[in-house]
């Protein structure tokens, strides 16, 4: 038993590819996912920060950078798949816990499982950091999304995530995070040439969300 297990596991994350089984123009693997949400995190942190928040900024990067991690155990699972029903979130959601307690038990020398347990436990929660995370996240779908549309990839699953991700950012309780995506980022991304009309379809979402 040594850590030399958890760090190979970093190979298995970049095997696993995000929105499996849809044609897309661009892979993305859930390790590059994780880095991108903690870059996402900490600009947003910044942000709060600096109308301020305290922010706790170990649990953040902490939170960020394992969120994903149980996914070397059940794969990414797509989104409407998971929220299909409460009872299946839960479900999924046990299993990942319990496959990570006996990884941790298993791979992890003794004298460290204390920290690993509290590092890989579910990081979207009622905290700054959580709700920190939890923007983040839907955040690198957008993006993901819109890289496809832009390229006039059609397939419906991408229209989707991009109107499913920004609905779910708006209502994250995080105002001036908020505030800053749609009147800066979001206005950046309409403003961008894309084959599919995404500029429309963006607007009309924030109207209905106002």
């Amino acid at each position: 038993m040594g850590i030399h297990k958890f760090f190979m596991s970093m190979n298995d994350l970049e095997r696993i590819i995000r929105a499996p089984g849809r044609f897309k123009f661009e892979e993305h693997n859930v390790a590059a996912h994780s880095w991108k949400v903690s870059q996402y995190a900490m600009f947003f942190a910044t942000i709060e920060e600096n109308n301020g928040a305290t922010i706790n900024w170990k649990s953040l990067y902490e939170k960020t950078i394992n969120h994903d991690f149980a996914e070397i155990f059940i794969g990414d699972i797509k989104t409407p798949v998971k929220h299909a029903s409460p009872e299946l979130k839960q479900m999924l959601s046990h299993v990942e816990e319990k496959m990570m307690e006996n990884f941790i038990k298993k791979e992890i020398p003794q004298e460290f499982h204390a920290v690993f347990f509290d590092r890989m436990k579910e990081g979207k929660d009622e905290t700054i950091e959580g709700r920190l995370l939890e923007l983040a996240d839907k955040l690198d779908q957008v993006y993901e999304a819109f890289a496809e549309l832009q390229r006039g990839n059609t397939d419906v699953e991408f229209l989707k995530m991009y109107e499913n991700a920004l609905r779910k950012i708006f209502k994250i309780p995080l105002p001036k995070s908020i505030a800053y995506f749609k009147e800066v980022m979001l206005q950046d991304i309409i403003a961008e040439e894309s084959v599919i009309d995404v500029k429309t379809m963006t607007l009309k979402i924030l109207m209905e969300e106002k």
